[in-house]
């Protein structure tokens, strides 16, 4: 959990929120969302509250909090505490530190001590009184906030699942002495796995239960131009399957992965990728969102859920939850910016994917492709995926998005702008394109055309 005060005298810890922690034993409700001035201070006693003169406080332990504790350290606001997830030190990480990946400094624990930030850990936020504008622990400890910003993040979906530095070693370890692995889950995860695993000259296998790889975002066409490939590098796919269970041997350790169909599948290590949920714990009677999960986005007074919520997205006019270090960053920047300010300008958030993988020394192939914006209407698909090609939907004449593989930085900062646009376009001349770079020329030259968000 993190506070920030103009005080010079702070502990320096680290306590984290779990999202399997106790459930919530009251929570007050307000009895209105007037918003307050973020100058509002408050007086305790040490005797009264574990924290003391703490303007902000963060609960959260991943890239959303992290990144909101920098936006804070930048404008100025130098103490901070957090709650974190307990165990679960994704700022200690070996090799990965929160805001590394847009250029920012390592955020080790020295540099959240040099900022003046506290971080307490294994303590779970067990109770919220948000009229109060208090938290208490499992341990009793009565924590008091000016302004509270919730970015609890996800709960993982397990076998091996990677989570702390703990978990990263477990899986390395792992893979150094296995034969044959089964990767379980055809998305984002199960795809970049399988890619290190076969890497590391392992016997890899995945196993899901749709017809294709990433069906939340490619299309049949897009996916199994990625299955050959996946399948040219080594990888074996088991589609449509469902799983029965785990095999075991006499020591106890996996040996197959059961199916459905009573088909076993040899494996000596299994590497789950199949989701995550909001982890929402004692926070979650403030209002889940009952269509996509999580807590439902707003400013109840000075509270600002990211992270773990549901958000209106803007330029779509509707309600998601995205699982994403691009909407982890941008989020918790608004998110602060907001609290600074009293400012309540609506998140405008354009959605952006991307992968990378295949990209060890001596790969025969690098992958990396880029996705801005909607996967909505009809699809038309330029490239031969030697290595290029992009993949274009329109929806009632205008271009909702793209999905490029292997473009140049140029091409690359090409996307959003189509994306956000969202121009008119010729559906039949894009479909004539004899390339991928002759593609983007016509997608460039339609956002002369003025376009409706």
């Amino acid at each position: 959990m993190a506070s920030i005060s103009n005080a010079l005298s702070l502990k320096h810890g680290l306590s984290l929120w779990c999202p399997q922690s106790t459930p919530v034993n009251r929570i007050s409700q307000p009895s209105s969302v007037a918003s307050t001035s973020f100058r509002r201070r408050f007086s305790v006693s040490a005797s009264s509250f574990a924290n003391e003169n703490r303007e902000f406080v963060i609960v959260g332990g991943g890239n959303a909090a992290g990144y909101a504790a920098r936006t804070l350290s930048s404008t100025g606001w130098l103490m901070a505490s957090f709650v974190l997830f307990p165990k679960r030190l994704t700022l200690l990480m070996s090799g990965f530190h929160t805001c590394v990946g847009s250029g920012g400094e390592r955020q080790t624990p020295e540099w959240y001590k040099e900022k003046g930030i506290e971080m307490l850990h294994e303590d779970p936020v067990a109770d919220i009184d948000i009229e109060k504008q208090t938290l208490r622990t499992n341990s009793g400890k009565l924590l008091k906030y000016g302004s509270l910003i919730i970015a609890t993040g996800c709960t993982a979906s397990r076998v091996h699942y990677v989570r702390d530095v703990a978990d990263a070693n477990s899986l390395i370890s792992s893979l150094e002495k296995a034969k044959k692995v089964v990767v379980v889950g055809g998305g984002y995860i199960g795809m970049e796995v399988a890619a290190a695993a076969v890497a590391w000259n392992v016997d890899t296998t995945i196993i899901f239960p749709e017809d294709h790889l990433m069906t939340r975002l490619f299309t049949p066409s897009l996916a199994q131009k990625y299955e050959q490939l996946y399948q040219d590098f080594g990888v074996k796919f088991v589609k449509g399957a469902s799983i029965k269970n785990l095999e075991a041997g006499s020591d106890g350790r996996v040996v197959g992965v059961k199916l459905e169909d009573g088909s076993i599948i040899e494996a000596d290590t299994v590497v789950v990728g199949i989701g995550a949920k909001p982890a929402v714990g004692p926070f979650e009677n403030v209002g889940l969102s009952k269509t996509v999960g999580g807590i439902q986005n707003k400013h109840t007074r000075n509270i600002c859920y990211w992270g773990c919520s549901s958000f209106p997205l803007k330029i779509y006019n509707r309600i998601t939850r995205v699982e994403h270090v691009d909407h982890a960053r941008r989020s918790a920047h608004h998110c602060v910016n907001s609290l600074l300010t009293a400012h309540t300008d609506t998140y405008d958030y354009l959605p952006y994917f991307y992968s990378r993988v295949f990209e060890y020394e001596g790969s025969p192939r690098k992958v990396w492709w880029q996705f801005f914006g909607d996967n909505v209407g009809e699809t038309v698909e330029i490239g031969n995926f030697d290595p290029k090609v992009a993949t274009f939907w329109i929806d009632s004449g205008k271009l909702k998005g793209v999905l490029l593989e292997s473009g140049s930085p140029e091409e690359f900062q090409l996307l959003p702008k189509l994306a956000r646009s969202q121009p008119s376009i010729d559906k039949a001349k894009l479909q004539k394109a004899s390339s991928v770079e002759e593609a983007l020329e016509i997608a460039q030259a339609s956002l002369g055309v003025k376009a409706t968000v």
